[in-house]
This record gives structure tokens, C-alpha cells and sequence, in this order.
């Protein structure tokens, strides 16, 4: 059975929120890339989408476009430039109960996709749910998840790009496309994992999978163990997996110890408890507050914690779900001593799975030398991407996800800058790579090892888009970059 939306595609033209003139924006975790755009509009229909990208055009202004605002290497945000609000696009268009597939409008978050499939399927016998999301917030867009291609915790699974069958853009100059494999190629390879630049997308029809019943299973291991553990679960069958490393600046505990968290499939007539062992949002800013001035009591309360859960049962989608807490510098206050007037930025690099305890060695000598603030890391797989331009994913990785102390002075980005880019060599070095979704602090050498299509992907936006309708911080600052070459 398919249903459908009531509402038409596209309604009368209307802006759900004014303009506003000067605005400045920013984004939501790491807060260093405030910029002041020329206003933020927010259509809640294509016809007023459309309205605004050609108006912007009469105007000589280019656009750009932001959903839940995760991105931190200035995608979402352009100086002087129309700001398009995507959050006016959420609603469902389609869910087909048949082929287990639903389109959505591209500004819809994970919250609300989760919500539906769960609310619209309470008497199905067989349920549908999402494949993958990202983890650490929920509060994200569909539209910004295939701008930046993203991944979840799944241990068999390629990027975001797997899921998605189709999309509609609306392109530099007004005209709505289909884009799928066969329809315009070359746009579905771009547009996927190329934050925006190719034109807003409307709306995203994934593929989803059958909903299931997941058991969580819990170990605290060794970081040498751990490359054989993931093939030893992955060979058992199980779908879903982590590992969050301890981040005490200790030789004997850095990047060693971790809490292995992996989720196998479970009989379907497994009753589901009515509660279950959970943190609370309070317990999460506890959490929070001791990774920054207290890391051994941090990571012990953390393991403690989750050991208690092995062998809780939850849903294959909702296992996926989390607590995000913003802002939590300002609200921690002065229980963060030296750290309250911080931020955090993340770095994710990527492996060659039997390449992981020896990167991680060496990123254990540099961190201890140099003193690395590091907060909170995790470690997941990803299977090769073969469809995106931009593709992260070159093979079959260990994703290393770092999330770093930053001080917002000249010297403190100086330091995060030479710390970030150390990363990114040592991940060169075993033939990885790196996310470009959070800072633009790599240098042009590295960009164009991780990425050697990066060039290419310059020049096809600059040929699809000729007058630059859509931009960002982050895109001028990789054209100019690469000016010589383009």
C-alpha cells in the first residue's frame, strides 16, 4: 500500500518567515564560524523556493542553504548572501508500504522521519524503518545528511549514498530536476556529499529496510583487540557497532581502552521491555562536564554505565537516535573551570582497517607530546563508496572520529590548525583519508590527495552553475584555494 501526502506539491507563493536584514548566523557545535548574511528566508513550498533563488539571481546575490546547522566548515553559510531556511520543507510526500521506500521534503530532521515511520505503522505487521543515520544528533535535515553524505555506526554499510534511490533539485536557475542513476547522473554523483552547491534539494526518497528487534551487546577492550573484534561480530552477524575510546592523557589509557558496543538481530517475538537503562539529559551534562576537567572518572562512569545495558533490546532504528546537548559550555558555566569560554571542533579520519593500531600509536605519541585536549572520540567502519564525486569513503575504512578542545583566540586556532592538519598526515600516511563536513583547515596538499577528484568537482560546479548562484564560506574558500588551477 502506498500513501500520500494531502498536501500539493507546491502551494501558493509564500514565505514562512520574513526577511530579516544583517543576520548573523553560526553553527551549532563548535560556534567559530559566525558569519552575517544579507537575510534568512524560509519557503515552504517549491513555487516559493523557486521565487526566491530567481529573485536573488535579478539581484546579482547568491544563495545558500542551511537545515539543522551540524555542518562546522561554513556549508551552510555565505557572507553577504541569501541564507535559504530549509526547515519551512518538512513534510512526507510518500511512504510506500510495498517497496519499503518514502520521500520526504528536504528539510524534514530525524526526528520527525522518525516519528512518522513509528506513528504511521503502529497495526502494520511488517514495519519499515531507516537504514542509518548519523550518530551524536538527531536534530539534523535529510537534505544537509545527503549534502554531506554522512554515516551511522553501521558495520556493513557504505556512506548515506546507499539509501538514497532518488532526489528533486531546483537548479542555479530555477528549473526542477529529477536526479537519480539513470536521470541525470551527473548530478546524483555530485550533488550527493557536495554540501549544496549544485542547487536545493526539495525532496529525497530513500530506501528503507525491515524494522527489527536489536540486542546490545557490551565490552570493555583493548584497542588491539578491536580490529579482530569488529570481524568477529561482523562473521556473528551483527549489523551495528562502536568503539569510544578512553581520552585521559595517560600512555597506558589513551586511545587504548574503549567501550565495544555492537547491536546483532534478535527473534522477533523478543519482548520489548517498558523501560530500560538510560541517561538522562543530566546525566549526559555530568558526562560532558567530567570529559572536560576530570577524563579517567569521565571515561569509568561512561563504561560503567553502558555495561549495564548489554543485553537491553531496542529497535534497529531507534538504537540510532541520541541525546544532543547544545550549548553546553554556556549552561555547564563555571563547573568547566578553564574550559568554560572553549568550544569543540570535530576531525573525522579515515583508515585502512589494518592500519588502525598503528595510526592510532602515532596519534598517541602526538597527542601526549603536544597535550591534546581531546574530549571524546569513537571509532566505526564504513564500507566504499563508488557513486560520489567527493567520495570519502575510497575503501573499506575505520572511521576515527576526534572531537577537540578549541580556545577561539588567534592562538588557539593557530594550535587547532596544526593539530588538526597533523591528524590528517597521519591518516595520509596509510593511504586514508579525511571528512571535509567539519573544519577547512587542511592544506591544499592534503585536500588534493584525499580528494583528487576535488578539482574536477570545482570545475563541474563552475559549469553547471556558471554565475555562482550557489555558494558558501566554505566553497569561495576552496576556490580560492584552487584558483590557479580552475
Amino acid at each position: 500500500m502506498t500513501t500520500r501526502s494531502v498536501l500539493p506539491r507546491s502551494m501558493p507563493r509564500r514565505i514562512a518567515a520574513p526577511r530579516t536584514d544583517a543576520m548573523i548566523v553560526n553553527d551549532i557545535h563548535s560556534r567559530l564560524n559566525a558569519t552575517r548574511v544579507h537575510e534568512i528566508v524560509r519557503p515552504d513550498s517549491v513555487d516559493a523556493l523557486q521565487s526566491v533563488i530567481r529573485s536573488a539571481r535579478r539581484e546579482g546575490r547568491s544563495v545558500t542553504l542551511s537545515g539543522g546547522r551540524h555542518a562546522m566548515g561554513g556549508q551552510q553559510f555565505a557572507a553577504g548572501a541569501t541564507l535559504i531556511d530549509m526547515n519551512g520543507l518538512a513534510r512526507v510526500i510518500d511512504f510506500d508500504r510495498v517497496a519499503g521506500e518514502i520521500e520526504v521534503e528536504a528539510g524534514i530532521q530525524w526526528p520527525e522521519l522518525y516519528k512518522h515511520l513509528v506513528e504511521s505503522q503502529v497495526n502494520a505487521e511488517n514495519k519499515w524503518a531507516f537504514i542509518q543515520k548519523q550518530t551524536g544528533a538527531d536534530k539534523l535535515s535529510i537534505g544537509g545528511a545527503l549534502a554531506a553524505n554522512v554515516h551511522g555506526r553501521g558495520l556493513k554499510l557504505p556512506p548515506f549514498v546507499g539509501d538514497v534511490l532518488a532526489f528533486t533539485i531546483v537548479a542555479p536557475d530555477g528549473v526542477v530536476s529529477r536526479c537519480n542513476r539513470t536521470e541525470n547522473p551527473e548530478v546524483f554523483r555530485a550533488a550527493i556529499g557536495g554540501y549544496g552547491l549544485f542547487g536545493a534539494i526539495v525532496d529525497v526518497r530513500l530506501r528503507l529496510a525491515p524494522r527489527r528487534k536489536v540486542q546490545r551487546m557490551v565490552e570493555v577492550i583493548d584497542i588491539d583487540d578491536l580490529p579482530a573484534m569488529f570481524d568477529h561480530r561482523i562473521a556473528e552477524g551483527y549489523q551495528y557497532g562502536d568503539f569510544q575510546f578512553a581520552t585521559e592523557l595517560d600512555p597506558e589509557a589513551l586511545l587504548r581502552r574503549g567501550v565495544f558496543s555492537c547491536y546483532r538481530p534478535a527473534a522477533d517475538l523478543t519482548p520489548m521491555p517498558a523501560r530500560r537503562a538510560a541517561l538522562t539529559p543530566e546525566d549526559w551534562r555530568e558526562l560532558i562536564c567530567l570529559a572536560h576537567v576530570d577524563r579517567p572518572r569521565a571515561f569509568e562512569a561512561y563504561a560503567s554505565y553502558y555495561l549495564t545495558t548489554s543485553g537491553q533490546h531496542y529497535w534497529s532504528d531507534e538504537h540510532q537516535m541520541s541525546t544532543y546537548i547544545p550549548d553546553y559550555h554556556e549552561t555547564l558555566g563555571a563547573r568547566l573551570g578553564e574550559y568554560h569560554h572553549g568550544t569543540e571542533m570535530i576531525t573525522e579520519i579515515y583508515v585502512p582497517r589494518d592500519a588502525l593500531v598503528r595510526f592510532l600509536a602515532d596519534v598517541r605519541s602526538d597527542f601526549l607530546e603536544r597535550q591534546t585536549d581531546l574530549i571524546y572520540g569513537t571509532i566505526r567502519l564504513i564500507e566504499r563508496d563508488t557513486e560520489t564525486m567527493l567520495a570519502w569513503a575510497k575503501q573499506a575504512y575505520a572511521c576515527v572520529i576526534f572531537n577537540i578542545h578549541v580556545m577561539p583566540d588567534p592562538a588557539g586556532i593557530a594550535k587547532a590548525k596544526e593539530e588538526f592538519r597533523r591528524l590528517i598526515d597521519r591518516g595520509l600516511s596509510y593511504n586514508g583519508s579525511y571528512y571535509l563536513t567539519y573544519h577547512r583547515w587542511a592544506e591544499r596538499r592534503q585536500v588534493a590527495e584525499a580528494y583528487p577528484e576535488f578539482l574536477n568537482f570545482l570545475r563541474l560546479k563552475r559549469r553547471l552553475d556558471p554565475d555562482e548562484t550557489f555558494q558558501s564560506d566554505w566553497y569561495r574558500h576552496y576556490k580560492n584555494m584552487f584558483a590557479d588551477r580552475l
